[in-house]
């Protein structure tokens, strides 16, 4: 066995283990939510009425300005915002995981993929509050999901499949860089306007640069394979070529990284 296999097989095992023994993650994550919302009669719904205050105000605002029917443009805003504050919540406590969990990782043993684990989880059960918005809004306009709706389950997989490299990615570096969180949500308040999140793709004008301004965005891809099944579509083929694509390379730059600094990270804390 060449040193490169063992050191790939270290990296794996770490995340192997920690997927293993997900009961640890998900118990922590969920103790997250609750201890967040202890006291509260509302609980985490409270983040639920907030993002469904804030897709009113702005359906009702850009709808307005793009002229766009309300029956269409809502349900679109709806699950472009609630994807997207679940993307750049995962990105951005992402780049804090093993900063914030410093203590524990300090004093026991735990495979480093399971601090990752309880921050997807934690913002997963967030995301669980937040979509019965969605139902609710297609309700109000008397539409209902078809068949292509049974896709958003590989959608989401492959995409958490990528949030995930992305956050191992990002902890290991702004450990060892700190101003580099920093640099990480300016970049992601930028990607929030470069997105189609709260505009419609259709209305960029035709032609390559807005073809590019698309299908360079890994944002784009990561949202549409979720949120073009809830709302009647199966999504592109160059959405699910990128998505797979990205979790293939992803995943191989986020085990070897792993795998060559895991032993360093304890330090640069």
């Amino acid at each position: 066995m060449t040193r490169a296999t063992a050191q790939r097989i270290t990296a794996w095992k770490d995340v192997w283990d920690s997927i293993a023994n997900f009961q640890l993650p998900a118990l922590l994550g969920w103790q997250d939510v609750a201890q967040r919302y202890r006291r509260s009669k509302v609980g985490a719904f409270w983040l639920t009425i907030n993002m469904g205050v804030l897709i009113g105000a702005l359906g009702l605002v850009f709808g307005t300005i793009f002229n766009s029917p309300m029956s269409e443009f809502l349900p679109f805003i709806c699950v472009g915002l609630i994807v997207w504050g679940y993307y750049s919540q995962l990105v951005n406590e992402g780049c804090t995981t093993f900063i914030s969990s410093s203590d524990t990782m300090l004093q026991l043993p735990i495979p480093f993929f399971t601090y990752i684990l309880r921050t997807w989880w934690r913002n997963t059960i967030i995301l669980a509050h937040n979509l019965v918005i969605f139902p609710i809004i297609i309700l109000i306009f008397g539409k209902f999901v078809n068949f292509y709706a049974i896709l958003v389950v590989p959608g989401f997989f492959f995409a958490s499949l990528n949030i995930l490299w992305m956050m191992v990615v990002l902890a290991i570096l702004c450990t060892r860089y700190r101003d580099l969180t920093q640099i990480i949500q300016n970049i992601m308040q930028v990607c929030l306007y470069l997105t189609p999140v709260m505009w419609e793709p259709s209305r960029l004008p035709a032609g390559t640069r807005s073809m590019l301004m698309l299908n360079l965005n890994p944002f784009y891809h990561l949202i549409s394979v979720i949120r073009d099944p809830l709302l009647g579509n199966a999504g592109t083929l160059i959405n699910w070529c990128v998505v797979l694509g990205m979790a293939v390379v992803g995943w191989t730059v986020a085990l070897l990284l792993l795998n060559r600094y895991r032993s360093r990270i304890t330090y640069w804390l």
